[in-house]
């Protein structure tokens, strides 16, 4: 490794061991000043719709201030249409995927399991230590463990496991969706203000046509905006339970 690749290495460290004393809320308001600043974000979730529903306004926002973010599906919701095949179904929500993140401005990829049969094992294990190896983030959202989907506790685990495993430290941050029906048990420690960006969150959750977006909005996510903001001071929030373990050194590394 030659010197000036080492003495690059240091100053985005240095810069990243600073921003990590910020909370999440500030950190969401932060623009990197140059590229050694800049961060790179993961959200990781079971399907598409997951991740907009759950920190869509939090995504919208990090990018907007600069940074570089990417969606993560587990799934391409192969099960998540009635009276549709599972190819049927993957195609018709890969096209609302893609269409969602456009209006987010984020890049997507799909990990390559199964709607409705996920797993975690050492080889889904190996494959999204591989992914975080090659995104190399500084921070990741992924789903609260504790849910009544089994894609969701999925998509968490894979996550959790993939942070015990990489050489590259980076920070988790836990989402809520359908808090009481799906997630349970969710008590945040951090909150990002989107009274901003709730309105392009919106637009980029009813992307999901098939999935009665009108429905979700309905399941609780307009309510949980309001209800956390509350928590947090200000009119729309999304809430995050940070984890802090053995890739969290400070905070967003």
């Amino acid at each position: 490794m030659n010197q000036k690749t080492t003495r690059r290495q240091f100053f985005k460290k240095a810069s990243l061991v600073s921003l990590a004393t910020l909370p999440l809320s500030a950190l969401a308001q932060t623009k990197p000043e140059n590229q050694i600043t800049k961060l790179k974000v993961i959200c990781v979730g079971g399907h598409p719709d997951d991740p907009e529903s759950g920190c869509g306004g939090t995504l919208a926002k990090f990018s907007a201030k600069g940074h570089d973010v990417k969606v993560l599906y587990l799934t391409r919701g192969e099960g998540g249409i009635e009276g549709k095949s599972a190819n049927e179904a993957a195609s018709i929500r890969t096209k609302e995927a893609e269409a969602a993140c456009a209006i987010l401005k984020v890049q997507h990829s799909f990990l390559g399991q199964v709607d409705g049969n996920t797993m975690v094992n050492n080889e889904w294990i190996a494959k999204m230590t591989e992914f975080m190896e090659n995104e190399k983030p500084d921070l990741v959202f992924t789903q609260w463990p504790i849910d009544s989907h089994r894609d969701h506790q999925a998509a968490s685990m894979l996550t959790m496991q993939a942070g015990l495993r990489t050489k590259r430290e980076f920070q988790i941050y836990f989402y809520e969706v359908c808090t009481g029906e799906q997630t349970m048990t969710f008590h945040p420690t951090d909150y990002v203000d989107i009274s901003n960006e709730q309105e392009t969150k919106r637009k980029a959750l009813f992307c999901h046509v098939s999935q009665d977006p009108v429905g979700i909005y309905a399941c609780g996510h307009e309510a949980m905006e309001k209800f956390r903001g509350m928590e947090a001071g200000v009119p729309a929030a999304e809430a995050f339970v940070k984890l802090n373990g053995k890739n969290s050194p400070s905070s967003i590394l």
